[in-house]
């Protein structure tokens, strides 16, 4: 052989011998089958097995028709899945070989060549292996046997004396919203759910970096890269960060190192509406005599993060500081983008995020029933400048608390943490949803007839997993810099006074109390974490959820599977009544449902907003679907925008007009998250529907950054003489950071409408301009496209420029006259 090729051949064998390397079995052939037969059949990874059963037609799509009532003998079930796999002799020569499964879902027992690796009992958790001992070479043999999760849940919950409630999913450490919700259909899932890789290593390797941020100044940015790495055999190594080497000691065994590194003349990490995102790529290498062995590379951002709580007159404070700046908190509750998570690439949670963005949010609240969601949705909250309030995975109900499942919770607490913690992103961990509201007042004790010792140890259960293992979990794995811990949200519950004064807020006397939108403007807490509606989703998300041509009627035993709050129509139809007029016609009512959400939740932002600083976030819920549903969401289950969104986007501007209605006066506020000072003039018109000019007033102000401000004040005697059902307030200013605000003194069902002669003029594929003769109130255009802007007002003789996201021909047009005529 060439002493030339025989040289580069070695070189490549000492290279791969030398440096991890990893292979993905996802990508292998893969069968599952009924634990019960014989006979196997195709299988996808990662997936579920309502996937896997729906690729094979064994079972119809859940998300159409009645079909969820269809499928639900599939959780009752154990499922088994199996690849084989083949081993080169090279690969067999690696020192170390490791299996590691990403997420199983999630009582399963590993099998490799017929030896039982591992028993599993947690979807949230990383299950590595080291497997060299059990691999041949060649064909190998890869098994994995789920239990049933609803089965085994049962046999948990009769360790614990009494009834538990939601038992038995509050035994399983699995996304609880899978076994039903008020928005969610129940299809509790089994399967590997995340991917599955077979990892190579020798001599030593990285299992862990954190980057630690320990000072930050215009000038510098002091940092600690802190690693764990698990060697081999002892001796000395180096470390590199971004070109600066650094050389260490290791023993034998598991070695954390730490070292410092420093960023001059940082760029601060910006949440949305502040500036740049910005991120930092930090490059980590471990060599051994100029050997790679190892790499990861990190993007962090720079950036400081506070929760300020302080005592006040009114009670305490909540808010976030951010790079030294009070900031106004501006978004949502995020729940599972479907009910089969390994369907949400990377595309979708880029679209959500992005949705948040250009509705001008700066904080998605990861709801506790869910998941703790893929890197690519923590990336894109990097990217768009999204922070992120990350709940543990626990909601509404009691969990037990011996020693098996506080253990197995810390581990999860580990793996999760350890794999999100250098996402500038993150900007809060809180250890549950609604647990301690449910304890104090959802009256679970009395339904299930619990004794006093009972619920004593109920509390002391909570008290252990939420104050105890939690945050001890978090401080073992975390550094001070991203340790912000919360018990739980709400901290107290909506029904008591202290809810209004002090921590964070569920606030749902709207919806669930049924009380009037207005109520909104009276209670306003500190942080509203939680409010919202319910609505329809768009007529296509309707559509979708026909397997044929759909008969779209509210009485449709379809739509109705599709609303899955036991009372949701009737408390629609009760406040539709109240503020609309209720229509007969399946379209016009699906399109006044979302006008009606929008309305609710506009007062609701709005309310929060002005009460800055006694106020400082509002996160409404919800801002997506897991499938096709009437619900709370802003964007439905196919990525539409619904009314709501549209507000949303409008009444989280960074600055905008607000007015109230006071007894004597109509006062006109401007509230603005900016750094930076607003001076103009505010012009207030008064024009009737047909556009006359009856009324107006015009003065100068001047706001300070980052505040609420009452700028004008007008007398109601002053407007007396008008008919003011058959007028609005537009307000404007000279300022182009601050948009126009028009204002309705009635509700829509008591304005006098004029019909509108709507048009729509073509000015390019993608481009279209409405324009109205008189006032066309919430104009609707119907087409499958995203416009720019939708369910609008416009002003008698104006128009409006329209994008769409793609050429359509034809275009269907509303308004809120159609409904009542």
């Amino acid at each position: 052989m060439n002493r030339t090729i025989l040289f580069a051949f070695i070189f490549v064998q000492n290279l791969f011998f030398a440096q991890l390397s990893q292979r993905n079995l996802s990508a292998e052939k893969w069968q599952f089958k009924n634990s019960k037969d014989k006979n196997w059949m195709p299988a996808r990874i990662p997936g579920t097995i309502h996937l896997d059963l729906m690729n094979n037609n064994i079972i119809p799509d859940p998300f159409k028709d009645e079909n969820e009532k269809k499928v639900q003998w599939v959780e009752n079930e154990g499922w088994d899945y199996q690849t084989a796999f083949t081993i080169s002799e090279q690969e067999l020569n690696n020192e170390h070989i490791d299996l590691v499964f990403n997420g199983l879902d999630t009582f399963s027992e590993i099998y490799l060549n017929g030896k039982l690796l591992k028993k599993t009992d947690n979807m949230f958790r990383i299950w590595e292996l080291p497997v060299k001992e059990h691999l041949k070479l060649g064909d190998n043999v890869l098994q994995v046997r789920f239990a049933s999760a609803v089965n085994t849940g049962k046999e948990l919950a009769k360790a614990v004396p009494f009834t538990m409630p939601e038992s038995p999913r509050s035994f399983v450490r699995k996304a609880q919203y899978q076994f039903g919700w008020d928005w969610g259909p129940r299809l509790v899932t089994a399967g590997i759910w995340k991917e599955v890789n077979i990892r190579f290593w020798n001599t030593a390797v990285l299992q862990n970096v954190n980057i630690e941020q320990k000072e930050l100044s215009d000038k510098n940015a002091e940092l600690a890269v802190h690693t764990l790495i698990s060697a081999d055999k002892a001796g000395t190594y180096s470390i590199t960060v971004n070109h600066k080497t650094s050389t260490v000691q290791l023993k034998k065994g598991t070695n954390r190192i730490d070292i410092p590194f420093s960023i001059q003349n940082p760029k601060l990490w910006q949440p949305n509406g502040w500036g740049d995102p910005h991120l930092y790529d930090v490059k980590i290498s471990l060599n051994q005599d100029a050997k790679l062995l190892s790499d990861q590379t990190v993007k962090i951002g720079l950036r400081t993060i506070e929760l300020v709580q302080e005592k006040d007159q009114k009670g305490r404070s909540f808010y976030f500081k951010v790079n030294g700046n009070p900031m106004y908190t501006k978004g949502t509750n995020w729940i599972p983008a479907d009910s089969f998570s390994p369907r949400v690439n990377a595309e979708k949670y880029q679209k959500l995020v992005r949705d948040a963005k250009k509705a001008h949010m700066n904080m998605i609240r990861i709801w506790g029933g869910g998941i703790y969601e893929d890197d690519e949705f923590y990336k894109a909250c990097d990217e768009n400048g999204i922070l992120v309030w990350q709940d543990f995975m626990f909601a509404g109900s009691f969990y037990p608390a011996d020693e098996n499942f506080l253990n197995n919770v810390k581990e999860e607490v580990k793996d999760q943490v350890r794999r999100l913690q250098n996402h500038p992103s993150i900007a809060l961990w809180c250890g549950n949803n609604e647990i301690d509201e449910a304890i104090v007042n959802w009256g679970y004790q009395k339904q299930f007839k619990y004794s006093k010792n009972d619920s004593l140890q109920v509390w002391k259960d909570y008290k252990k997993l939420f104050h105890e293992v939690i945050p001890q979990a978090l401080k073992e794995n975390l550094t001070a810099d991203k340790n912000i811990y919360w018990p739980s949200s709400p901290s107290i519950g909506w029904g008591h006074k202290e809810s209004l004064t002090e921590g964070d807020s569920h606030y749902w006397g709207v919806w669930w109390g049924e009380q009037p939108f207005e109520i909104y403007n009276e209670k306003v807490g500190r942080f509203m974490s939680e409010y919202g509606f319910q609505g329809m989703p768009t007529l296509s998300a309707v559509r979708s959820m026909f397997s044929k041509t759909p008969d779209l009627n509210r009485a449709n035993p379809i739509v109705k599977a599709h609303e899955k709050h036991a009372r949701g129509w009737d408390i629609i139809n009760e406040y539709m009544k109240r503020d609309y007029t209720v229509p007969d016609d399946f379209v016009h009512y699906n399109y006044v449902s979302q006008l009606l959400q929008a309305r609710g939740m506009q007062i609701a932002i709005e309310a929060h907003r002005r009460a800055k600083p006694y106020n400082m976030g509002t996160l409404y819920w919800q801002l997506n679907d897991c499938w096709p549903v009437v619900s709370w969401s802003s964007i439905d289950y196919s990525g539409n925008w619904k009314a709501f969104h549209y507000q949303a986007r409008r009444s989280f501007e960074p600055a905008m007009f607000s007015v109230t209605d006071t007894d004597k006066t109509y006062d006109i506020y401007l509230v603005s998250d900016l750094l930076k000072v607003i001076k103009s003039e505010v012009k207030v018109e008064l024009i009737d529907f047909e556009g006359k000019a009856l009324w107006k007033n015009q003065q100068s102000f001047q706001i300070q950054p980052n505040v609420s401000k009452k700028i004008l004040s007008i007398s109601k005697s002053d407007l007396s003489r008008f008919d003011l059902s058959k007028a609005v307030l537009k307000i404007s200013s000279g300022n182009d950071t601050v948009n126009q605000k028009l204002f309705f003194f009635n509700k829509p069902n008591e304005l006098k409408l004029v019909k509108p002669a709507i048009k729509i003029k073509r000015i390019s594929p993608i481009e279209i301009e409405v324009s109205t003769d008189v006032l066309a109130k919430e104009v609707y255009l119907i087409g499958d496209t995203h416009f720019s802007d939708n369910f609008f007002d416009l002003l008698p003789k104006t128009s409006k420029r329209i994008i769409l996201s793609k050429p359509l021909e034809k275009f269907g047009v509303m308004s809120l006259w159609d409904t009542v005529n």
